[in-house]
């Protein structure tokens, strides 16, 4: 018999960078979109509440491929120094079923969520942009940096934190993908000048108001995928094109529109699904703020670990 563990390939975080660039992650999220695949039929995940966080279990089928993630969140793991999102990742033989690959899924969360950024606001976003404001000072903010200096030319970059150790500590990082931009750490006020925005934190109340944001902003919202969770203020949202993975998935575990939703701000179906989008149905808007809401699905852990085998 054939020993399935020996076949298999391992790819770790240092082989997963070294194998998949930013760059490559953003267009194979982009080239799945393209190609007609429509998030609306993935797979759907499930999660359990287990002590101390949560197990979430995300299997897709996508190009003749096929994977699942087992990944795990602890809200408690970054007071002790390790990822809030931790997990492995199976890859399968599309026409087997076979196990042919494990990777590091904690490394590939970290690559394909700001990838799916990145790629919807390349779309979103005007030409000109290159005004940076992050919030938050987890891995997510850095890798978001990188991202988006792979789709846009940064004049400057922002980054907001509660804590001033982590928040100079994110500031440095995140120098090396922008080099050429004026980068530091921010306020709330730089908001009004930012026409790239991201939020990628634990907060369950919107971080600032709408009248900050400007009409020609991108804003991506990372945060979280629980429905009653928010980082964006309902009358933003409502006054927003807003593109997410799926209106199934958003009627379920985006806070951000089922929260505007219930305010009487958003209509569930004046949302835009990025199948929608990318296919050329609705074209972004040029008239008010533009908002990608992810909650994160098994197709972009697919996509991008495609890549690295």
């Amino acid at each position: 018999m054939p020993d399935v563990i020996a076949d298999l390939a391992l790819v770790n975080a240092q082989l997963l960078a070294e194998r998949v660039s930013m760059s490559a992650a953003i267009a194979a999220v982009q080239s799945t979109l393209r190609d007609g695949f429509d998030p609306e039929h993935d797979l759907t995940r499930q999660i359990l509440d287990v002590p101390n966080g949560q197990l979430l279990l995300m299997p897709a089928a996508a190009g003749g491929a096929v994977g699942q993630k087992f990944a795990t969140v602890a809200p408690g793991n970054p007071a002790r120094g390790l990822e809030r999102i931790q997990g492995v990742y199976i890859l399968v033989d599309g026409q087997t079923l076979a196990p042919t690959a494990i990777l590091d899924g904690t490394a590939l969360t970290s690559l394909r969520t700001p990838a799916v950024s990145a790629a919807c606001a390349d779309v979103l976003a005007d030409q000109s942009a290159g005004d940076l404001v992050v919030i938050g000072t987890g891995p997510q903010s850095v890798r978001h940096v990188e991202a988006f200096a792979a789709i846009r030319p940064l004049r400057s970059v922002r980054i907001i934190g509660r804590d001033a150790g982590r928040t100079a500590s994110a500031v440095e990082v995140s120098r090396c993908y922008a080099p050429d931009a004026d980068m530091r750490a921010g306020t709330f006020d730089d908001i009004a000048a930012a026409d790239l925005i991201v939020c990628a934190t634990t907060a369950s109340a919107p971080l600032f108001p709408s009248e900050s944001v400007r009409d020609d902003a991108t804003i991506v919202a990372i945060g979280s995928h629980e429905p009653d969770r928010t980082e964006l203020d309902p009358a933003l949202v409502g006054r927003s094109q807003v593109v997410v993975e799926s209106r199934r998935v958003a009627a379920s575990e985006a806070g951000d529109v089922i929260v505007a939703v219930e305010a009487g701000m958003l209509r569930l179906e004046d949302v835009v699904t990025m199948h929608e989008l990318f296919t050329g149905a609705t074209p972004a808007a040029t008239d008010r703020p533009r908002i990608v809401k992810t909650c994160g699905m098994g197709w972009q852990d697919l996509a991008v670990a495609r890549l690295a085998v």
